[in-house]
């Protein structure tokens, strides 16, 4: 909203009212003002979730430190959601498709989450919203994001950015520049690969072999939608599962917050994308100041969150920043990063599909379950193994950041 009045203001020649137009500027408004909103709004909220007795219910597994987390402040997550959102409306261009997105993303996984904890808080079901009706809403949420790249205009893929030869000046502007003679957008299932010189895959080229191009295109986006509800529904998922010591679910999403920035502003440049031969996909580079506004409300809830926490963030927190981590890789075509960058995600909900597959097979086969783990998800492991919460924290986010160094180092790493 306010980069509409600084707009206006900027027609008018009002000193100083033109450094809203830099991306840079508004994503740092977005992260001070996300911090001050969490930290302020998030002291005022805990107080209120105390009054109202809105508490964790612990069942006792047998960790150390567990029952005294018992009446604990849940549904944090509503103080990330406030936190990304204001600042989000504040300095963003509202009509921009990838914010919209991103906006319903929010809303809607929120939403999801918020239902949940409410039916284990106030209805007093342990088990929450049944897991059916979760996925339920991760799949129509994939249904909007992916129908929506297909078929809105301005999700598109700049081909021929640059002639050989053509000097630039790097700025922030030309991230919004309307396309020159040299250059024509592309409406194209691409994707950028890692690790490959090329960098450059396409899921339709999966179907060109048994049927025409125009055909291959339709078949790729259909199932480009499917790989988009996957990716949802397995990333939210890992959030959720990653979420069961203080700090760690939100600490590690700070961590890929930062990197997904990174790409999208680098996406979102011309000269950049040009120079680290990625792909230029014009009007993401409005993303960095939504990924800006959840740096500073992942990090302004540690404040609260970080051991012993305060208050946890529910299902109304990790199911949405999940979405959010999954959603914003998606639109910026670096998906295929998601299994480095996400990580720490993919481990703790691989630990507890192996537990259970394994448990069930044994169980089958010679008539007793065994396991792998001690207890699944594996942070629990480390836990019945004896070592500190604090020190699993830890080093799970030292993982983290290494597994962030990684993903950006894939740009050159071909």
């Amino acid at each position: 909203m306010l980069y509409y009045l600084f707009d206006y203001l900027q027609e008018i020649n009002v000193p100083g009212s033109g450094m809203f137009q830099y991306i840079t500027f508004r994503s740092a408004l977005a992260i001070i003002t996300s911090l001050i909103i969490s930290m302020l709004y998030g002291r005022r909220l805990i107080r209120y979730l105390q009054i109202k007795q809105i508490g964790e219910s612990v069942r006792d597994l047998g960790l150390e430190g567990q029952l005294q987390k018992k009446g604990t402040p849940t549904m944090g997550g509503l103080i990330i959601i406030g936190s990304i959102l204001i600042p989000t409306l504040l300095f963003a261009k509202l009509e921009n498709i990838y914010i919209i997105l991103m906006l319903i993303t929010t809303l809607w996984l929120g939403g999801i989450g918020f239902i949940d904890d409410y039916i284990k808080v106030f209805k007093k079901h342990k088990e929450g919203l049944a897991g059916k009706f979760k996925l339920l809403g991760q799949i129509t949420l994939g249904l909007i994001v992916g129908l929506v790249m297909w078929l809105h205009p301005d999700v598109v893929i700049r081909e021929d950015t640059l002639k050989p030869g053509t000097k630039t000046e790097i700025t922030e502007e030309i991230s919004t520049a309307a396309p020159a003679e040299n250059v024509h957008n592309t409406k194209a299932t691409r994707t950028n690969i890692p690790f490959f010189k090329n960098n450059d895959g396409d899921y339709a080229t999966l179907f060109e072999l048994f049927m025409d191009n125009e055909t291959a295109q339709k078949w790729g986006w259909g199932f480009f939608i499917v790989v988009v509800i996957f990716i949802i529904a397995a990333v939210s998922n890992g959030a959720n599962m990653t979420d069961g010591l203080d700090g760690l679910a939100t600490g590690t999403s700070a961590i890929t917050g930062v990197t997904l920035g990174v790409l999208a502003y680098l996406s979102g440049n011309l000269i950049y994308s040009d120079y680290l031969n990625i792909y230029y996909i014009p009007y993401t580079a409005e993303l960095v100041v939504f990924m800006s506004a959840f740096i500073g409300a992942t990090i302004g809830f540690l404040w609260y969150n970080s051991y012993p926490a305060q208050v946890f963030m529910g299902d109304t927190g990790s199911l949405t920043i999940g979405g959010i981590i999954a959603v914003f890789a998606i639109l910026i075509r670096k998906e295929l990063l998601i299994p480095i960058l996400c990580g720490i995600f993919l481990v703790e909900n691989l630990s507890v599909i192996m537990q259970v597959s394994w448990f069930k097979y044994t169980r089958k086969k010679f008539g007793a379950g065994r396991r792998i783990f001690r207890m699944a998800p594996l942070h629990h492991h480390y836990q019945k193994s004896g070592m500190p919460e604090a020190k699993i924290v830890t080093r799970f986010w030292i993982i983290g950041l290494l597994l962030a160094v990684i993903a950006i180092l894939t740009l050159k790493i071909r």
